[in-house]
């Protein structure tokens, strides 16, 4: 019942225009319904064997209606059709709020997940976050069309009751008591569907997320013929998906198997009491039958339905957790400031771990504006998380990250990243053509922006010579590209919007020596308009650089520049270029 009373709460104006509907629907029904007893009495000749058979016909004269057979399957059949015609739009509002529930609570995660620290991401994994937009909540917003169904069904159980009661209040007591305690000891087949449910919910998250991991590596997997150990994997959490939805299906089928012949069995005593015990009159006796078959009906119905909720309902809860860790993991928003880079930035003093693994221990470091930047160090040493820091992405534990002298914790961080253009290590292509890939649905950039980027990243020949040029397509992760195209094109997405700070991690360890000299040549020229940090590990890009600084023991340090005899070589031995200082 919680996710029932959930869903009003969460959606209460489109869940009161549905039960207003219902409602209506429910007492144009019950209107028609009472007329027929004296339909029945009259049609077996005897209009006046009853009380409220009598009452009836009395006030459908006083308002100049004459209570003939004709006149009473019109009232009937008008009455139906009222209620068919509010149903319509009662339902329609239901699939309506259905399409809303789903597209509210996919934006709700999307919207949390996006403004969550960078550090929640390297925690969760992609196909569970995946499986929460897409499956769960398609699945969360079907327990709302079946918690809409429950009410729909509990309004018409109260309205065949309540013309029931009218009738015979004894059979009517009776029977929906009988029908509650059966109701109450087949509870049990729901409980075992909501737990089959709940484990239907999180073998998907497992099986979809395991699947997004084996697809992201399927070239290495087939390249030594480990591919079947995944499938093997896969085909276990299948079969176990498969046996939890079986179980679903047996409790769900258990449940109305045995409602029907209980169903049966009561209007069976039911029929007794009313002809024998309480003795009633014929015409009664059949609208007591019908109306109680119809209540017991929709009594079983109703439990099937919110069988069906309980089934969903792992799904909606799954995905409000998700929602709540995202939220928890916020990124801060205290700074308002503008950000400037009119002097520069400096790192002074900056303590950062992962927990038990410190990664910076007292770090200081200067970033003039419109130089070209370069940070080497072994891995493991933190210049990814350097450049993490420089986005605001991560927070040091203590020390200050100055920009023009201000903090850039009361920088505003989106404004601060807009003025950013980034190159990770691992680029992933979207499936999708080159110019989508470098504009990335960005309303202010157009094809000049993208050719513009492509030919500051040394891309714009190749890019060019292709069949249908821009509008190629790059494959799944660009597979259809080679490595160094897809770093280029990485590249020029991050050129695309003219950023003030470039920053590229090992941006042309991919790259032909051709490609690299091109685009340090690039990044060479772009460091007098803009300021460039680079990470790289490659002589090429060491060599020039205005400033070339090495990590260690969670410190900067100044090398000197590399002689062109040793960038030839391809000699990166920092270790006799330190300055004596230690730290800047």
């Amino acid at each position: 019942m919680r996710t029932l009373f959930t869903y009003c709460m969460l959606f209460p104006r489109r869940t009161t225009y549905v039960l207003v509907a219902l409602l209506a629907a429910g007492i144009a029904e019950g209107l028609s319904l009472t007329a027929l007893l004296p339909l029945l009495s009259i049609a077996v000749g005897d209009p006046t064997n009853s009380d409220i058979g009598r009452q009836i016909v009395q006030l459908l004269q006083r308002v100049g209606i004459e209570p003939t057979i004709g006149v009473m399957l019109l009232i009937i059949v008008a009455g139906m059709i009222t209620k068919s015609l509010i149903l319509l739009v009662a339902n329609r509002q239901v699939g309506y709020t259905v399409a809303h529930v789903a597209t509210s609570l996919r934006l709700e995660l999307i919207d949390a997940l996006l403004g969550s620290r960078w550090q929640y991401y390297l925690r969760q994994p992609m196909g569970s976050l995946a499986n929460s937009v897409a499956t769960e909540a398609y699945r969360a917003a079907n327990g709302f069309e079946h918690a809409a169904t429950v009410l729909a069904l509990a309004m018409q159980v109260i309205v065949y009751g309540t013309v029931a009661m009218f009738i015979s209040w004894q059979a009517t007591l009776t029977s929906f008591l009988i029908g509650m305690v059966i109701l109450h000891l087949l509870h049990r087949l729901i409980r075992a569907t909501g737990r089959a449910g709940a484990k239907q919910t999180q073998l998907l998250r497992h099986l979809l997320t395991y699947l997004s991991d084996v697809l992201g590596s399927v070239k290495s997997l087939k390249a030594m013929a480990r591919d079947n150990v995944a499938e093997a994997i896969l085909r276990d959490q299948t079969r176990q998906l498969e046996k939890a939805t079986r179980r679903e299906v047996m409790a769900r089928e258990a449940l109305t198997a045995l409602q029907e012949p209980i169903l049966a069995a009561i209007m069976a005593m039911g029929l007794y009491l009313a002809l024998v015990m309480w003795e009633l009159s014929l015409p009664s006796v059949m609208v007591i039958a019908f109306l109680l078959t119809r209540l017991l009906g929709l009594l079983n119905k109703t439990q099937r339905k919110y069988q069906n909720l309980t089934a969903q309902e792992s799904a909606y809860w799954a995905l409000r957790t998700a929602i709540e860790e995202a939220r928890a993991a916020a990124e801060r928003t205290g700074g308002t400031l503008p950000p400037m880079l009119q002097k520069g930035i400096s790192l002074r003093h900056i303590h950062f771990d992962y927990g038990a693994k410190p990664i910076f221990r007292d770090l200081n470091l200067e970033i003039p504006v419109n130089s070209f930047t370069t940070i080497a160090g072994p891995s493991g040493v933190g210049k990814s998380t350097l450049l993490d820091l420089l986005c605001a992405l991560a927070e040091p534990k203590s020390g200050e990250i100055l920009i023009d002298g201000v903090s850039l914790r009361e920088i505003n961080p989106r404004e601060w990243r807009h003025m950013i253009g980034y190159v990770a290590q691992e680029n992933v292509l979207l499936h999708d053509t080159i110019l989508s890939n470098i504009i990335v649905g960005a309303p202010d950039l157009v094809e000049a922006d993208a050719e513009r980027a492509l030919r500051q990243a040394g891309a714009w020949d190749f890019v060019s010579a292709l069949p249908e040029g821009l509008h190629t397509v790059v494959g799944e992760r660009g597979g259809l590209l080679s490595g160094g195209q897809r770093q280029r094109i990485a590249i020029a997405r991050a050129l695309a919007h003219q950023p003030r700070f470039l920053l590229l991690d090992e941006p042309t360890s991919a790259l032909d020596p051709d490609s690299e000299r091109l685009v340090c040549e690039t990044l060479r020229d772009l460091a007098r308009s803009l300021t460039v940090v680079a990470i790289s590990h490659q002589p090429a890009l060491i060599n020039v650089a205005d400033h070339i600084f090495t990590l260690s023991k969670g410190k900067a340090e100044r090398l000197q520049r590399l002689s062109k005899l040793e960038s030839d070589a391809g000699v990166v031995s920092s270790g006799s270029r330190m300055s004596a200082s230690g730290s800047l």
